[in-house]
């Protein structure tokens, strides 16, 4: 048999290594052969034994496949030892990781020297038990009287239910003989009285020591009260330094991520990676400007906070954050507006806005002081005129060590009577703000009541129970318990309002909070140490009307958290799947409604048009100095035209003689140069750059809408024609410019010399010019005034209305006036007004004086014209007389209106050439700096900007962006949470 099993062996191992070695199914047969005939051969076999040939094929082989096996021996034997090694090390890892518990040394001593003391005790304790039950035993009945009998008997079970209260385990329960030895003594007691029940009630005479007895009784329980409420609050002390300890641990540890322990350094110690709570607030701060198309609806979670006014609403919050952060008053209105403050853990107590840089250092008290008044204003910004709240959302980031992390939601106090100074519809208002933040699902309802006034009082718990009333998502807290107790004569009254007993509302936990003494001056510390003094010597905690875990800022603050992150958990990604939906719809809308075009949204259409307008100012500085002096040349005429031709030509020119035609020309001249001439060249300027700024913008909308056919110019119009109107109403020309341009202008008005043919042409060229435009202006005001002439009536079909034709006959009056006297006049005096209406009367044609002043006013002009142009025509050759100083009634020519064009045009020139020089070297400056200031202060007025562009395109674009920036935020947060979790 030794053989035949050794033979098995064989086979199996060699069965084993032939299939490893993927030997052939013929080799396999051949070894099985050679062993059946000869290996289970053994001294009595009846099979002959293996030939040579055979028994060299099988050591072969073996030969072969022994390195194979050796190498398999190896590999197992080194896999053992690194799996060995590698969980000794998880081992080692597991255990450095673990806690230090020798600190409870010094509240537990040794079970082993605990249980012989207890054993010792208990031993005394039942001697002296069978003593006093041999030689100490109760006296007769006559001791006890017949009502603490009877009051034994009744109270014999509540003692029996505290004794089983006591929830011994562990060594205590081992020491005292556990539940066994407790009935005992229940046996005891039971046996002891009912055996002198009979003698109790006849005799009286030991009712005096049951007095003491129970008092004694009463007294040991106090002190072990008080025994257990020190050891508890022992406890505390330790678990807040082990957490101070762990707080300070984790403020190394961010420090040790920034790559800096300095304080100093402020920028490298606040440059932390973010954290899920920040993320998440990242996210509700998109979410609370984010329009709700599609019907998207924020359901995010948020803790909010909402209860009456003055019940210490606001004081739970700051010793959440264990910062005074909010703005203080004794009895009115603080909280304006809704303020969301996201606490999250970090190094270093401070906080920030969202929309603003500056972080305020919690630790000193002048940053608080500066944080609060920063608060109190945005809140009175945030309030429309005529109103009390605003529903615009203050957004607030605190950090510090040891912070709870979530994201709560002040709201402002709910009132019960609209007082003086507010708006009518104020406590409506307050009651649909509340509503809003609790009606949705996830929103976490923090309801704070004040527990220092009677509870039918309430405003809140009403509020709080049409919305949840069911209570799974309600936190209910009573703030000043410290006054409650003093004022409320029941103390159970507090108990049932925190078992949820006295209010209609439910809640998913209730807790008693104190967050101050009514000094507003209060800190954070003083605060909790007088909470922390105040319960351990309440009456309604010594009574156990409250349990720990209700009690405390810190418990209610880590329920709140919990739940939080419960409800954040459960919904964030049924909310990231709501707006990958609303993507998908406003994709679908703008592929089927705008194919093809970009996706720019109102910020992108502003960003694009801001630098249409910037390169275009550009382009002011690419025009040629002729170009600009050749603009300024023809609107400084345009705009001085007339006041030249009736303000100083058409005076100067009834003169009789030459000397006081230029005598009054220099009065004139000098008039006109000090008072209005340099304001209008400044006008002229002024309105030269806008008007030619305003065409390069219409030429850029003409060649791209030409080549490109892009709407986003024709979106972005009102938004560029606002922009250049706000430009050149601020821009104001430099006021030392106007000194400068009086100077020039009064030089060129008082040269009168003329110094070269060219000169002189170029002069009566623009005599005649000016005169030619003139007249031409002339007969179409007097044309309009006459009506239309025969040739027009018959082929237009027009006829003179009656005034038409009266002042058709005052014009034929006053043309034969001008016929006959060939003197020029610009007035007329009081007999040929009276001449002129006879002989209009004598035509029956009734005209009024202030028609025949106004006609002879445009026939004069026509008549003074023509005679000034003719004699314009007549001193082009002129220029050889003027130069040899011949006057006119030598040369037989009058030209001194020559000479006064050539003033004014040389004046025109200069003040062209210097107003280009201001352009191109200060004006167009300036314009670019105006120009940034205006576009960025567009950019700050959302309002405004919605205005300027806007339209479905502009609205479907700010949808699409705000809903993929929302859902990418959410899944970054969903990442994170996923991360934590692994």
């Amino acid at each position: 048999m030794r053989y035949i099993k050794s033979s098995k062996l064989r086979l199996a191992f060699a069965k084993s290594r032939f299939k490893l070695a993927n030997n052939s199914t013929r080799n396999y047969r051949v070894l099985h052969r050679h062993i059946n005939g000869g290996l289970l051969t053994g001294p009595s076999s009846k099979y002959s034994p293996l030939s040579l040939t055979a028994r060299r094929t099988i050591v072969s082989i073996i030969v072969r496949n022994l390195p194979r096996l050796l190498r398999l021996r190896y590999l197992v034997l080194g896999g053992t030892v690194t799996g060995g090694v590698a969980a000794q090390k998880r081992y080692e890892e597991w255990k450095d990781k673990l806690p230090d518990t020798e600190w409870l040394k010094a509240y537990f001593p040794q079970s082993q020297l605990i249980s012989e003391r207890f054993t010792d005790y208990w031993a005394d304790f039942k001697k002296s038990a069978a003593r006093m039950q041999k030689g100490l035993s109760l006296p007769d009945a006559s001791w006890m009287p017949p009502t603490l009998v009877q009051t034994w008997n009744e109270r014999k079970e509540s003692l029996r239910d505290a004794l089983n209260d006591l929830h011994l385990s562990g060594p205590e329960a081992h020491l005292l003989g556990g539940k066994d030895n407790i009935s005992s003594v229940h046996k005891f007691t039971d046996r002891e009285v009912s055996t002198n029940s009979d003698t109790a009630r006849s005799q009286s005479s030991g009712a005096g020591g049951g007095s003491v007895r129970q008092e004694s009784k009463q007294a040991e329980s106090k002190d072990i009260q008080d025994e257990l409420m020190t050891l508890q609050i022992q406890y505390q002390h330790e678990i807040d330094k082990l957490e101070k300890e762990n707080r300070e641990l984790r403020r190394q540890v961010l420090l040790s991520k920034t790559g800096s322990t300095s304080v100093a350094d402020s920028k490298v110690r606040r440059s932390m990676r973010r954290s899920a709570i920040d993320m998440y607030s990242e996210v509700l701060d998109e979410l609370s400007t984010y329009d709700h198309t599609y019907d998207t609806l924020d359901h995010l979670p948020r803790v909010v906070v909402v209860g009456d006014q003055s019940s210490g609403k606001t004081s739970v919050l700051e010793m959440i954050a264990q910062a005074r952060i909010f703005p203080r008053g004794s009895g009115e209105m603080m909280t304006r507006s809704p303020v969301m403050v996201t606490l999250s853990e970090g190094p270093f107590h401070m906080a920030k806005f969202r929309d603003s840089p500056r972080e305020f250092d919690l630790g000193k008290e002048s940053e608080l002081a500066a944080l609060r008044r920063e608060v109190e204003v945005r809140m009175r910004n945030s309030v429309n005129k005529g109103q009390t709240i605003s529903s615009d959302v203050i957004s607030m980031t605190v950090k510090g060590p040891g912070l709870q992390r979530m994201v709560l939601v002040d709201l402002p106090g709910v009132i019960s009577t609209v007082t003086s100074g507010m708006a009518t519809d104020t406590k409506s208002s307050i009651q649909s703000l509340c509503k809003k933040y609790m009606e949705n699902p996830n929103a976490i309802i923090l309801c704070i009541q004040d527990g220092s006034i009677d509870a039918e009082r309430s405003n809140v718990t009403d509020l709080v129970s049409s919305i949840d009333s069911e209570g799974k998502r309600t936190i209910f807290v009573l703030t000043k318990v410290d006054m409650a107790e003093t004022s409320l004569h029941n103390p159970e009254r507090i108990k049932k309002i925190l078992d949820g007993r006295l209010f209609p509302m439910k809640a998913l936990g209730y807790f008693a909070v104190v967050t101050g003494r009514g000094n507003q001056n209060d800190s954070i510390q003083s605060i909790k140490d007088y909470e922390e003094e105040f319960f351990k010597n309440s009456k309604i905690f010594r009574d156990k009307l409250l349990k720990p875990s209700q009690m405390s800022t810190k418990n209610m603050s880590m329920a709140v958290s919990t739940k939080f992150w419960k409800m954040v958990r459960d919904s964030v990604e049924q909310q990231a799947d709501e707006f990958k939906a609303t993507r998908y719809n406003l994709e679908t809308e703008w592929k089927n409604t705008y194919p093809g075009q970009r996706e720019l949204d109102r910020l992108d259409l502003f960003e694009k048009a801001k630098g249409e307008l910037l390169d275009q100012l550009v382009s002011l500085s690419q025009i040629q100095s002729k170009e600009w002096e050749d603009e300024f040349t023809k609107r400084l005429w345009d705009k001085t035209c007339t006041h030249v031709f009736e303000a100083i030509y058409l005076p100067a020119a009834s003169s009789s003689n030459l000397g006081t035609f230029n005598t009054t020309i220099d009065i004139k001249l000098k008039q006109w140069s000090d008072k209005s001439l340099p304001q209008t060249a400044v006008d002229v300027g002024s309105n030269a750059l806008k008007e030619r700024y305003s065409s390069l913008i219409e030429e850029l909308k003409k060649s791209n809408s030409n080549e490109n056919k892009d709407t986003d110019l024709s979106i972005t119009e009102p938004f560029k024609m606002a922009v250049i109107e706000e430009v050149f109403k601020r821009h104001q020309w430099d006021s030392k410019a106007e000194g400068s341009l009086r100077v020039l202008q009064q030089s060129c008005l008082e040269d009168r010399s003329i110094n070269s043919r060219q000169q002189w042409e170029d002069s009566v060229v623009f005599m005649e010019t000016t005169l030619q435009d003139m007249l031409k202006q002339a007969d179409e005001k007097l044309n309009e005034m006459t009506g239309p002439g025969w040739a027009t009536q018959w082929t237009s079909w027009k006829s003179r209305t009656p005034e038409q034709n009266s002042t058709l006959a005052i014009k034929h009056e006053l043309e034969k006036l001008l016929g006959h006297e060939k003197v020029r006049k610009s007035q007329l005096s009081a007999d040929e007004m009276t001449a002129i209406r006879k002989n209009l009367q004598m035509q029956k044609v009734e005209a009024s004086d202030d028609l025949i002043r106004e006609t002879w006013h445009q026939v004069y002009r026509k008549q003074f014209l023509n005679h000034s142009l003719t004699t314009a025509k007549m001193c082009r050759k002129a220029f050889g007389f003027y130069q040899k100083g011949l006057t006119p009634e030598q040369c037989g020519l009058d030209c001194k209106d020559v000479l006064l064009f050539w003033r004014v045009q040389q004046m025109m020139q200069t003040t062209s050439n210097a107003l280009r020089q201001q352009v191109t070297n200060h004006e167009a400056r300036r314009l670019e700096r105006i120009m940034k200031e205006v576009l960025d202060d567009f950019g700050e007025d959302k309002v405004k900007l919605e205005q300027l562009i806007s339209g479905r395109r502009v609205k479907l674009a700010e949808d699409l962006k705000r809903v993929r920036h929302i859902q990418d935020k959410l899944e970054e947060f969903i990442q994170c949470l996923n991360r934590d979790k692994s």
